[in-house]
């Protein structure tokens, strides 16, 4: 008769016994994770890392504070937009990774130009994941030797970076398809000969949107290379805004994320629809085109006496 209360007793004591061994071997709380814009506060470095953030559906950031790297996901493989300089490649692959994606679902790998802070991760990831690689007839064959040529504007500013084997030579206009997803290559040379821009549609339920990663469009050019100098290159630059300004574009994606305010404008969730911001984007371009052009134009200043 007395057994049923020891034995209540004693298992009680069992019970209070392992409730904080228990609790102890609960998962720690995850801290939430911080958004770009509060992580990458005074910090914009190539290669300073960066936390994944969705920007809309489908669509992810997965660059670092100063280079843009974007995943557009589906479950039948992934394509990812720009690697980063070399350095990032790794960072890159973690926020892959760290959003809940697998590296080897990439199926493909496309880039907006053939720089060394866009390109130089190809080689990296393109191994890491298995991924393909496309790029234009202009892009490829710099990917190929890793060198840029002195055709490019700022050939002699810009580094080598690791080679990479292209597995799709691109046009303007073909579409990508991976999956359910269709990226539409838009040629748009201007800031690099082989500069690509990108458009879309990713939807959250039944909201849709046209997004669009559209590639730089300053006209920078390193001393000895002057654009009054290359009349069909100009032509084909203004040839470039005039289609950037008139892609679908909802939102709007930039190489470089403070081009485009990415981060201010991810900084409270999904971005808002900016009516006209490719016009705008490409109207900016033109006044620096313009701009360089009347510096080079200008005679040269005398120095005082």
């Amino acid at each position: 008769m007395r057994t049923i209360p020891i034995f209540a007793a004693a298992l009680a004591g069992l019970v209070a016994m392992a409730t904080p061994a228990l609790a102890r071997s609960q998962p720690p709380r995850i801290p939430a994770r911080p958004t770009l814009a509060e992580a990458c506060h005074n910090r914009d470095g190539w290669a300073d890392p960066a936390p994944p953030q969705r920007i809309f559906a489908n669509t992810w950031y997965v660059g670092t504070c100063g280079i843009s790297a974007v995943l557009v996901t589906s479950p039948q493989g992934h394509v990812l937009i720009d690697a980063g300089v070399a350095q990032a490649a790794d960072s890159v692959a973690r926020n892959i990774v760290a959003a809940g994606f697998r590296l080897h679902d990439v199926r493909w790998i496309v880039l907006s130009h053939e720089h060394s802070d866009h390109a130089g991760g190809l080689a990296g990831l393109k191994r890491r994941t298995g991924a393909r690689l496309a790029a234009m007839p202009a892009a490829a064959r710099v990917l190929t030797t890793g060198q840029v040529p002195a055709d490019d504007p700022q050939s002699a500013w810009l580094k080598p970076f690791p080679a990479v084997a292209v597995d799709r030579v691109l046009h303007d206009g073909e579409t990508l398809v991976a999956g359910p997803l269709r990226l539409v290559a838009h040629a748009t040379p201007g800031h690099a000969p082989g500069s690509t821009s990108w458009t879309w549609t990713s939807c959250q339920g039944r909201d849709c949107r046209a997004m669009a990663y559209v590639d730089s469009v300053t006209a920078m050019a390193a001393p000895g290379w002057r654009f009054a100098d290359h009349p069909a290159y100009v032509a084909a630059f203004r040839a470039s805004l005039d289609r950037i300004a008139a892609l679908p574009c909802t939102v709007l994606i930039t190489p470089h994320p403070g081009a485009s305010d990415l981060f201010e404008r991810l900084a409270h969730g999904a971005p808002r629809p900016v009516p006209g911001a490719c016009r705008t984007y490409a109207a900016n371009g033109r006044a620096r085109l313009d701009e360089t052009l009347a510096k080079e134009a200008a005679p040269p200043q005398r120095p005082a006496p």
